[in-house]
């Protein structure tokens, strides 16, 4: 499995990543491919950060069929209208979560524990979780 740029940007869009995955292939197979993508997602930039935020709506809100796929389980809320609010007020960003797996009340249950979150703690749970959403989509593009 080699996917091209466009793939990848799909995944998580931030160029430098991108390329960073693509200049170590061929891989040997989807481990190793992974492997690398997880890497080099580990190390975002502030900038990078910013920029691949900007691809992901809001939880709760719909934005293409990628993340309405992930959000599948989340019904908007007043909760989570407040909850995102909060959040954004906090660390001016939206929140991001790997919504894929997890149900509305699990991701209001981590938006308020995040919400305690230094702004040091908060942005690497916001790039780990950029990271997993990107290995996911990663691992999707196989059985395309």
């Amino acid at each position: 499995m080699n996917p091209t740029r466009e793939q990848l940007l799909g995944c998580l869009s931030v160029p430098r990543w991108a390329d960073q995955v693509l200049s170590g292939g061929p891989y040997a197979d989807r481990s190793a491919l992974l492997a690398a993508a997880d890497a080099a997602a580990r190390a975002l930039s502030d900038e990078e950060l910013e920029q691949a935020l900007s691809a992901h709506p809001r939880i709760g809100e719909r934005g293409g069929t990628q993340s309405q796929r992930e959000q599948a389980g989340v019904s908007p809320s007043e909760r989570l209208v407040a909850g995102n609010a909060a959040y954004e007020a906090r660390f001016d960003r939206v929140f991001l979560i790997r919504a894929a797996g997890r149900d509305a009340e699990e991701i209001l249950a981590e938006l308020e524990r995040r919400l305690g979150n230094d702004d040091a703690t908060e942005r690497a749970e916001t790039v780990d979780n950029l990271r997993e959403i990107a290995l996911l989509r990663l691992q999707s593009l196989e059985g395309r």
